[in-house]
């Protein structure tokens, strides 16, 4: 296993702007020569964690890039920017990632076509966001070449910011400290307003018992795939809270009975993503 930290300023200094430092770790697993796989090119899961754009939550990091690994996934973590840094700093440094993943394909094994992005809660926002807008003018305006992701897996994700079911902390953090109000302005940072017929294929799963983010963001994405004839796959649980990340003792400081229902986001993922990227 080859695994590293790097911080995206030292390849783009124009990241570290604002005391700005974001960073990548690597889990790239062995390319073993005894089963004939020294040259192989394996698919990747860029990892956005959540946290409101807060902070960034270490529950939705290592521990389920644990699982992706097993299923001979690269993985990758980025640690964005949070509040007081507000959009688009933190599209800008997905692009970012994506650039270096590229950029070193061969020698992290890794085939740039097959890249899916992961996020959960805030970090599902900005995977959404990402997966939408990658080539828009913010983030073309420092990475003229930015690439898009063949795949998006969206936990329990902050989608829309209509008042009505949305998360306004993340929105607040999002947009420099103050909820944005105007419909124009609502309209701009909801990710179902976004989605459109060459957005790519996504996996949704999420809580009706959270209280947090409601069940409605991913209800409104789906509807918003489904119209715009986008393949998906959602699962929607009947019980259940906010941030269950793996649903194990690793991830939960109580384990909740409904645990082990929801824990099967996890096997329907690795069917999803072997069929999206194979």
């Amino acid at each position: 296993m080859y695994c590293e930290t790097l911080r995206l300023k030292d390849r783009f200094p124009f990241l570290g702007e604002n005391d700005c430092d974001p960073s990548l770790e690597l889990y790239i697993p062995e390319n073993m020569k005894e089963l004939n796989r020294a040259e192989e090119k394996r698919p990747s899961v860029l990892l956005l964690p959540g946290g409101g754009y807060r902070f960034v939550s270490r529950r939705e990091a290592e521990p389920v890039a644990m699982h992706l690994l097993t299923l001979g996934f690269n993985v990758f973590i980025l640690t964005y920017s949070v509040a007081p840094n507000a959009f688009p700093t933190q599209l800008r440094e997905v692009a970012a990632a994506m650039e270096l993943i590229w950029e070193n394909s061969d020698k992290w094994y890794c085939d740039p076509e097959k890249i899916a992005i992961m996020g959960f809660s805030a970090g599902g926002h900005l995977a959404a966001h990402y997966t939408n807008r990658y080539d828009c003018p913010h983030v073309r305006a420092t990475f003229p070449d930015s690439k898009p992701v063949a795949a998006s897996v969206l936990a329990y994700p902050v989608i829309t910011a209509d008042p009505a079911y949305c998360h306004s902390g993340s929105f607040e953090k999002l947009n420099g400290g103050t909820y944005p109000e105007r419909q124009e302005e609502i309209d701009f940072f909801s990710c179902d307003k976004m989605v459109s017929e060459r957005t790519p294929p996504s996996f949704l799963w999420h809580c009706t018992g959270d209280k947090v983010v409601p069940v409605q963001n991913s209800i409104l994405y789906a509807k918003a795939l489904a119209d715009n004839k986008v393949p998906f796959r959602m699962e929607i649980f009947p019980a259940g809270k906010h941030g269950m990340s793996t649903c194990d003792y690793v991830t939960a400081d109580q384990l909740l009975p409904e645990a082990a229902v929801v824990r099967e986001w996890l096997t329907v993922l690795k069917q999803w993503l072997a069929e999206v990227l194979k």
